[in-house]
């Protein structure tokens, strides 16, 4: 597009706006005809011409305008979660299906931006929702709800493993503080969406209270969001830091999980490990592999992949106790620490290795620049 000079903007605002300072400057330069060929050069300028001299003004009495004087929105990041941006990518396994499973063939689909919380929900970040639950929520879903659905089941440190002392963390794992930066675990699929749904109501309440719309749900992620976010924009990548190793070149273990045979320290801690100690994925998002395996949303069915859509898929359903959960644990071989890894874990059951993060969906279309 032409650059406009000072002579060439008298030139329009002669022909649409008729100013006469402009006729005056160009007296004996070029005759009227010239003068309307020049301008029509820099035609794409003139609706703004026609602004600047007050004509663009339109009547819209009588039209479809949409509501005046909406606020607007820009959604914020919530603390403690990672921007994941709208993306394309191929689900399903990155290496060997060993157990020669069939369940997770390759398909390509698209997901939607989300927010996912950086690591696992912490065991304080869980006591803040229990202590809350015990005060305010007792008289309407009491006590005993609270203490044998909600609160962390500390028994199974006993109850998973045989002739194994786990005494010393039934009693401290979650109680004591030098545990609170460590993954909640002993919480069932149910408690982990109750804590979502807490987590909701008391972050839209704060706002509400102070005039800001509501944000989306927090919610368990979908199992192929889950997988997406996982690789952190490596497609078919076989582990959240890439291919194909489970150690990096000085030798060091890159997740929590059992790296032989009755060798549970060799990555740095016997059972879980504080959130956040080994390194992010591309996405800034820790243990997507390793640590404590992570519930999902959806029920588990062997041929869900062929079934469900390639946009944003999710298989729910009610009559199936068996529900997704992802990323392998401490007590885990590699196998279980793989991307496209499913498996399965009762929808009631609490587990010593079974913990869980939330994500929020993004609304609007993102392809992560405007964060």
């Amino acid at each position: 597009m032409k650059t406009l000079t000072k002579t060439s903007i008298r030139l329009i605002q002669l022909i649409v706006c008729n100013y006469p300072f402009a006729s005056s400057n160009l007296t004996g330069v070029m005759n009227l005809k010239s003068i309307r060929s020049k301008a029509l050069l820099y035609l794409p300028f003139v609706v703004l011409l026609l602004q600047a001299c007050g004509l663009g003004k339109a009547n819209l009495d009588g039209e479809l305008t949409g509501v005046p004087d909406r606020e607007g929105w820009f959604q914020t990041v919530p603390y403690g979660m990672i921007v994941v941006p709208s993306g394309t990518f191929h689900m399903g396994q990155a290496d060997q299906d060993v157990p020669a499973s069939q369940i997770n063939l390759n398909k390509q689909i698209t997901i939607g931006g989300f927010y996912m919380d950086e690591t696992e929900i912490t065991n304080n970040e869980y006591r803040q929702f229990t202590n809350e639950m015990l005060i305010d929520s007792v008289e309407v879903i009491g006590f005993e709800y609270i203490m044998t659905e909600l609160y962390p089941d500390t028994t199974v440190w006993m109850n998973d493993f045989t002739h194994h002392m786990g005494d010393p963390m039934m009693e401290y794992y979650y109680a004591h503080p030098a545990f609170d930066d460590y993954p909640v675990v002993g919480v069932d699929w149910f408690a982990a969406r109750y804590f979502c749904e807490w987590r909701t109501k008391r972050l839209n309440r704060w706002r509400v209270e102070n005039g800001l719309w509501y944000m989306p749900n927090f919610r368990l992620p979908s199992e192929a969001e889950w997988e997406y976010a996982s690789r952190g924009g490596r497609d078919m990548s076989k582990y959240p830091w890439g291919n194909p190793y489970l150690r990096n070149s000085k030798g060091c273990v890159l997740a929590n999980l059992k790296p032989g045979r009755g060798n549970y320290y060799d990555d740095g801690f016997m059972y879980t490990a504080p959130a956040g100690s080994y390194f992010s994925n591309d996405y800034g998002l820790y243990d997507m592999s390793g640590n404590v395996s992570e519930w999902c949303e959806d029920a588990y069915y062997a041929a869900a992949n062929p079934v469900v859509w390639d946009l944003n898929p999710t298989f729910n359903e009610d009559a199936e106790a068996r529900k997704i959960i992802r990323g392998g644990s401490w007590k885990d071989i590699a196998y279980y620490l793989e991307t496209g890894t499913r498996t399965y874990e009762y929808q009631d059951t609490a587990k010593s290795y079974v913990g869980f993060r939330c994500v929020m969906t993004y609304l609007g279309r993102s392809s992560g620049q405007e964060f």
